[in-house]
């Protein structure tokens, strides 16, 4: 071998059984090689950008693309979200915050069938995913740059999406307040979180009642190689949310709910 030649990129982890064994759901040889290609686009974007400092393959596997696809679990078999009102075809999903693109992307490649839209405010990020896309040959993930409290008073955004996700982004209190006046009526918004307490719980239901919501369900787990505790929390829209929520840009950060 020549050795100018520049080293292949790290492979990830053969998880055929670990993905049925802990998900009930297995990737398509075509889902498999989607992984490996946003992995080695990170990889090298990661130069440039600081996406993550989550770069060896199992780390990347367990913690980007199992932790993103673990907070769906529930959705992940078509039929579960067959309903009358949103169809598979038409199911909308926003991940708030998504930085390199989790937990939208692996999302987006798990259900090829769902429209996903990735927010983020920062622009440079957000290119990358749009140069990233052609690579995936995904079609269904919008990116969208802005500041979740702007796109949530707009029209063409506010109560349009089924499904929210948000991770590693503010307080509880404060991503149900970006998450939930996006979601139709229905709709389900999921946090990830690490560690959660009763405490959190309380003050959570206190903020999500505010906004038009309830606490679904509490799920908590942990990851398949490392065995970190991981909380998600789910948040059903029962009713629409007040016209003054999300509030102006900072201010939810800086006065989380309840006030």
């Amino acid at each position: 071998m020549n050795s100018t030649e520049p080293p292949l990129p790290p492979t990830l982890p053969d998880w055929t059984a670990l993905w049925a064994g802990t998900l009930g759901w297995s990737p398509t040889a075509e889902q498999v090689q989607q992984f490996q290609t946003l992995y080695t686009q990170i990889l090298a974007g990661n130069q440039a950008l600081n996406l993550t400092r989550i770069t060896t393959p199992i780390d990347f596997a367990e913690k980007h693309l199992w932790d993103s696809l673990r907070g769906i679990q529930a959705l992940l078999a078509p039929a579960a979200i067959a309903t009358e009102q949103s169809p598979p075809t038409s199911f909308a999903v926003i991940d708030i915050g998504t930085g390199a693109g989790f937990p939208g992307l692996p999302v987006a490649i798990a259900q090829p069938h769902w429209t996903v839209t990735l927010l983020d405010s920062t622009r440079k990020k957000m290119m990358f995913i749009e140069q990233l896309l052609p690579a995936l040959q995904l079609t269904n993930v919008k990116p969208l740059v802005g500041r979740v409290e702007a796109i949530g008073q707009q029209r063409h955004h506010r109560a349009q999406y089924d499904l929210a996700l948000i991770r590693a982004v503010a307080s509880a209190s404060v991503c149900a307040e970006y998450c939930l006046p996006l979601l139709k009526a229905g709709g389900l918004a999921v946090l990830y979180r690490g560690q959660w307490t009763e405490a959190e719980t309380i003050a959570l239901e206190a903020a999500v009642s505010l906004l038009g919501g309830q606490i679904a369900a509490i799920d908590h787990f942990q990851t398949p190689i490392t065995h970190g505790e991981r909380h998600c929390i789910s948040l059903r829209k029962v009713h629409s949310t007040p016209a003054q929520y999300p509030r102006a840009i900072g201010i939810p950060a800086q006065q989380p709910l309840p006030t």
